[in-house]
């Protein structure tokens, strides 16, 4: 049973024979994919405030310490990744906020927020007004709260991380697998296009592994919205010293993701944090977002490959680079987008030409 599912009416329930042959694949029972993608994106870190405290995460920072960025500094920030090319405006904050972080939520209210998710909504129309397309990643969300920003988002996302119950989330604050997978399936409620992905390392097993496959799976048959399950490892950083798995574990969970899921979801991993070029063969056929103008913010220690280090893994592979936008093609093409993003991808300005390049052709001008 996965941990919380009771409570958020979660009833998945992945067969015994998938599990087992999940479990028996290896890399070469995959493909390799015919092209990588990648997109540029800025981050932008509307808060390092989180209700959690996992002890991996160098992100959050704890009550009286974190910090909410300004509407003028995510207007420079947003501006300045449109004039380096960029398409997307990755939006993160740690979980909801607790009552714990009351500095945070007096500059709310002195920027005429009750809530963090109206003042996201107020981001994400900076963003589009500066050329750029939301992608907010505001972890677990209620349906109240995601309605505030979906329309706004071009994709939204939250990492699953684990079906499993491990010692890293632990603590009065714990994250819930079951929370986790409810705002997933919100997200396909409301028709959302929705990134997801699970951690390697965090303490799981490998049919932990295997589960959370499914699970993600199981969401997008039933409302067909995950474009992407991103295979993430656990990277060492001033609060996790419990280090990272190997190239061997990570070419077998990249391959058991691809061989779990179904083919039109794209399999990521982050090139930052993962050995990109040792897993092209393992089933990846997405590079993630990077930045030419903001670092990591999550994982600050390990910077953003430039598009040379990208284009190097797919000559290495053998096959093309393409870039995307922050929404994948097939949710475009298909009638997933909301009215104001689609509004500033056929805007006849430069913003909308460039969204429509990318599209149309996987070309941008601009270099990182």
């Amino acid at each position: 049973m996965i941990p919380g599912a009771d409570a958020y009416g979660i009833d998945l329930s992945p067969s015994e024979d998938d599990v087992e042959r999940l479990l028996s694949v290896t890399p070469a029972d995959v493909s390799a994919a015919e092209e990588l993608s990648y997109c540029r994106n800025v981050f932008v870190p509307l808060t390092t405030a989180c209700r959690y405290t996992c002890t991996y995460c160098t992100y959050y920072d704890p009550p009286g310490q974190a910090t909410l960025m300004t509407p003028a500094e995510i207007r420079e920030t947003c501006r300045e990744g449109a004039a380096a090319g960029c398409t997307e405006a990755l939006f993160t904050f740690g979980d909801d906020p607790d009552d714990r972080y009351t500095e945070l939520y007096a500059q709310l209210s002195e920027l005429g927020h009750d809530t963090i998710h109206e003042y996201l909504r107020e981001a994400c129309e900076i963003a589009l007004e500066e050329g750029l397309l939301p992608h907010a990643n505001p972890g677990d969300q209620t349906r109240e709260q995601m309605e505030t920003v979906a329309d706004l988002n071009a994709s939204m996302g939250v990492m699953l991380e684990t079906t499993a119950e491990v010692q890293a989330h632990g603590g009065p604050r714990a994250k819930n697998p079951g929370q986790r997978l409810a705002t997933i399936r919100t997200a396909g409620e409301l028709g959302v296009p929705f990134t997801t992905g699970i951690l390697v390392g965090l303490g799981e097993d490998w049919r932990d592994r295997a589960e959370s496959v499914l699970a993600i799976r199981e969401m997008h048959e039933r409302y067909g919205h995950v474009q992407e399950v991103i295979v993430q490892p656990v990277v060492e950083n001033e609060r996790w010293r419990d280090g990272s798995p190997d190239l061997a574990t990570m070419r077998r969970v990249t391959a058991m993701a691809r061989a779990g899921l179904p083919e039109e979801v794209s399999v990521q991993v982050p090139p930052n944090l993962a050995p990109a070029r040792e897993l092209t063969d393992c089933g990846i056929d997405d590079l993630g977002g990077v930045s030419p103008v903001t670092v990591d913010h999550i994982n600050p220690e390990y910077e953003w490959p430039a598009l040379r280090e990208l284009r190097a893994v797919a000559d290495a592979a053998e096959v093309p680079l393409r870039e995307r936008l922050p929404v994948y093609e097939r949710f475009a093409d298909d009638g997933w987008l909301t009215p104001p993003i689609e509004a500033a991808i056929d805007a006849d300005d430069g913003a909308g030409r460039r969204f429509r390049a990318v599209l149309e052709r996987g070309e941008n001008p601009v270099t990182i």
